[in-house]
C-alpha cells in the first residue's frame, strides 16, 4: 500500500488514478465474502437512498468486522444522510483510527464540519486529506471556499 500511495501523491502525469482505483479497491476488501457482501448492500440501499437499511447492513458489518475501516467509513455515510451527525462523527473517527491514510473519510470530515459551522476544523481536514491525497476535487474545492471565507471574499 505504501507504493500505491506514493503513487498518489504524485502530481506529475496521471498514474494518481490507477493508485487511488486500486487503494480503493484494497480497502473495500474485507477478507470475508459475507462482510463484503453487507457492504454492498449498505452501499446499494445508500445509492438508493433508505438510509435506514443502510445503517443496518452496515452495523451488521462493523459489528462483525469492527477492525474494517470501510464499515465504518459507509455507515459514517448513511448516517450523515440522514442528518445524524453525531453518529457519522464517530464512525469517520474510528474509520481514521483504524487507517489514517483514509482519505475519503477526511474529506467527508471536513464536508460535515463545514456543514455544522466549524470552518477551522473543516479546513484542517481539507488540507490534511489533501497531504495524502492531493488531487481531491471535494477537498480542492472545500479548502479555496473556506479560505475565501477566511478571507472575506467569499460573496
Amino acid at each position: 500500500m505504501d507504493a500505491l500511495f506514493g503513487r498518489l501523491a504524485n502530481p506529475e502525469g496521471e498514474a494518481w488514478r490507477i493508485a487511488e482505483s486500486d487503494i480503493l479497491r484494497e480497502w473495500s476488501k474485507s477478507g470475508s465474502a459475507a462482510m463484503d457482501l453487507l457492504l454492498q448492500r449498505g452501499e446499494e440501499a445508500l445509492d438508493q437512498g433508505d438510509t435506514e437499511a443502510a445503517v443496518g447492513h452496515l452495523t451488521a458489518l462493523t459489528d462483525h468486522a469492527p477492525d474494517f475501516p470501510a464499515g465504518f467509513y459507509a455507515r459514517a455515510a448513511a448516517y450523515a444522510a440522514a442528518g445524524h451527525f453525531g453518529p457519522a462523527f464517530q464512525d469517520l473517527a474510528r474509520t481514521l483510527q483504524l487507517e489514517p491514510r483514509y482519505f475519503p473519510a477526511l474529506t467527508q470530515l471536513g464536508a460535515m464540519l463545514e456543514e455544522t459551522g466549524d470552518t477551522e476544523r473543516a479546513l484542517q481536514a481539507y488540507r490534511q486529506s489533501l497531504t495524502i491525497h492531493p488531487h481531491q476535487q471535494e477537498a480542492i474545492d472545500g479548502v479555496a471556499r473556506l479560505e475565501r471565507q477566511q478571507g472575506g471574499t467569499d460573496i
